[in-house]
């Protein structure tokens, strides 16, 4: 069976700690796929906001939106791990872009990578229910991190 294959960048402008909770577990006693997607989610708000933009502008109508996802497994998280999830923005076309992640904990003095993925964004209006182009200053922020 094939697998996954993320090429991850070679560095990452912006990083994030997120602290693995109770919840985050399920039954086999690790971090679940569906807190995984989670953990991403809330390191993407952080990075867009850490440039001064909003995954959702309220006021303007318009965003992102999460296009597809791919993820694949290296490790398992178990709770009271700290996730140190670094993210990086690239393959950018006129109306969107992927965003890269690389989650990682250290335990017992060892890092450990649990787990690299992608989302593709797109930029959206809701005014008009439309893919939208996405602003010039927009995509430099975000291809360098600041």
């Amino acid at each position: 069976m094939a697998r996954i294959k993320i090429d991850l960048p070679a560095s990452f402008p912006f990083s994030i700690q997120i602290p693995v909770r109770i919840q985050d577990i399920n039954y086999g006693n690790h971090v679940g796929n569906d807190a995984i997607l989670s953990i991403l989610h809330e390191a993407r708000i952080r990075f867009v906001e850490s440039l001064g933009y909003k995954e959702l502008d309220k006021e303007a109508n318009i965003g992102f939106i999460m296009a597809d996802v791919a993820v694949a497994y290296k490790g398992e998280g178990f709770h009271g791990d700290i996730f140190d999830v670094a993210v990086a923005a690239g393959e950018f076309n006129a109306f969107g872009f992927d965003l890269f992640y690389s989650i990682t904990t250290k335990r017992n003095g060892q890092t450990i990578t649990i787990a690299a993925a992608k989302t593709g964004m797109v930029y959206f209006d809701y005014n008009i229910r439309k893919v939208s182009k996405l602003p010039a200053d927009m995509k430099e922020r975000l291809e360098t991190g600041k």
